[in-house]
């Protein structure tokens, strides 16, 4: 397990002069870049795209970056009602916009520092310069990874996402909880909640290349194309063959089980994506497949493109072959790309839902001996915004929240006991997944595994 020492060092500092007393502060210049990372991948070959993700397991959140190292013509299409993105109106209104990357990050507004990084860096090692003709274009979109998902407020910067475009590859893409998609979640509408990720799918026809990616962090479900939501942590009256009809045409009758979920049904929330060819393609045709492509998601997300989303779709061309058939019958190719690239699109979002954690088993296990228990007690600090203050009351071990915001399914009101699965592991009972671990060197560990949260037991 990993040691908390040097991030909870580096985010508990105390400022001085001109900051108020008291006040904590992050510092994230301690936390070590994860490059590339993932077992699930989708590998094909395309040289004229590059991907790199750069991920900080703190958090967790991270970022992504699709780099065409000779450019593509792009489109962009938005919709929803909280978009977050750099460069778009170039895309719009320039003749011919061409683009050297696009990044989606994590970390909200700010993980918008991630998106211009990647272009600075592009100057910064002589791949772009100064004059108006060689500045680096970059446009990229963010998501919505704060709030109750994670008990602290990193952010994918500067630092993590140079190192991701310098660690750029050809043909390489990691599939679910990774890059941008490190703690996405989709389906908060229904309460839903399921971890999330991103996603991307390759298809090719002949010379014809199509890539979709996507990073999946919606408030409506990932839908299979037999109408089966494909991820959710169903109320337990919920039948186990959910199809995602049923539950939209309950709603909002089940709008108070959706409220009742131990991450918050966040009203932030985003799908962003890039659908890639190699053949010319007109700007304005471009901007179709764009708009086409988009459309179609509703159709694997529902609902899709509400107001609480940022939805954000890039069309790009990297121009590699010329377009087949008679000119005249242009438009009718035209449209069967469209077509084929809403499937592939479709198969992208398939591909970014990571396998679930199961909820624990709360049946009677081991009991801890009431020493053991008191060895247990204590505040555990998360970062500046969350600690958790663990007691004994009898045999039972309690949990209160006492920092500015809720600890998961632990509140600020009232303790809550945790249920013992064995002498170190407990649970709050609930429709989602929460383990806490106790660790004998004072450590907590919430969640353990790919999404964990630690904290460390303060000094008396």
């Amino acid at each position: 397990m990993r040691s908390v020492l040097p991030v909870l060092g580096s985010l508990l500092i105390l400022v001085g002069s001109g900051t108020p007393v008291g006040r904590a502060v992050a510092d994230q210049s301690g936390l070590a870049p994860v490059l590339n990372a993932g077992d699930q991948t989708l590998q094909f070959d395309w040289p004229a795209l590059r991907i790199g993700t750069g991920e900080y397991e703190e958090g967790p959140t991270g970022m992504t970056v699709i780099h065409f190292p000779h450019r593509a013509l792009a489109a962009v299409d938005v919709r929803g009602g909280s978009p977050g993105t750099v460069f778009t109106d170039y895309l719009r209104l320039y003749d011919r916009p061409d683009l050297d990357a696009v990044v989606f990050s994590g970390g909200s507004g700010y993980g918008l520092e991630a998106v211009t990084a990647v272009a600075t860096a592009l100057k910064d090692d002589g791949v772009r310069g100064g004059w108006f003709d060689n500045i680096a274009e970059v446009s990229g979109a963010i998501i919505y990874d704060f709030g109750e998902r994670r008990l602290n407020e990193i952010y994918p910067d500067k630092r993590l996402a140079q190192a991701a475009i310098r660690a750029a590859r050809p043909g390489i893409f990691p599939l679910g909880a990774h890059g941008a998609g490190r703690i996405a979640v989709s389906g908060g509408l229904f309460g839903c909640d399921a971890y999330s990720g991103q996603g991307a799918a390759f298809r090719q026809i002949g010379e014809l290349k199509i890539a979709a990616f996507v990073v999946v962090n919606s408030i409506g479900v990932v839908t299979t194309r037999d109408g089966h939501v494909a991820a959710c942590y169903r109320d337990p009256g919920w039948p186990q063959d959910l199809r995602t009809a049923d539950l939209i045409a309950a709603f909002p009758a089940n709008l108070n089980v959706a409220r009742a979920s131990s991450k918050g049904a966040s009203k932030s929330n985003t799908t962003v994506s890039l659908i890639v060819i190699n053949r010319k393609i007109g700007q304005g045709a471009l901007q179709r497949l764009a708009m086409q492509v988009h459309g179609s998601m509703a159709r694997a997300i529902q609902p899709f493109a509400t107001q609480f989303d940022g939805d954000v779709l890039y069309a790009a061309s990297t121009e590699e072959i010329d377009p087949p058939g008679d000119p005249k019958w242009q438009s009718f190719v035209d449209l069967q790309l469209d077509v084929i690239a809403s499937e592939v699109m479709w198969d992208a979002i398939l591909a970014s839902v990571p396998a679930q954690p199961a909820v624990p088993d709360t049946e009677p296990g081991a009991q801890p001996t009431p020493k053991q228990l008191r060895r247990y007690a204590g505040v555990y600090a998360f970062s500046p915004i969350a600690r958790l203050k663990v007691t004994v009351e009898g045999r039972e071990l309690r949990a209160l929240a006492n920092g500015p915001r809720n600890v998961y399914a632990i509140g600020r009101d009232a303790p809550v006991m945790l249920q013992p699965l064995t002498s170190t592991d407990f649970t709050v009972p609930g429709r989602h997944p929460m383990t806490l671990h106790f660790d004998r060197s004072g450590t907590l560990v919430i969640n353990p595994g790919h999404w964990e949260q630690i904290g460390r037991r303060r000094p008396d």
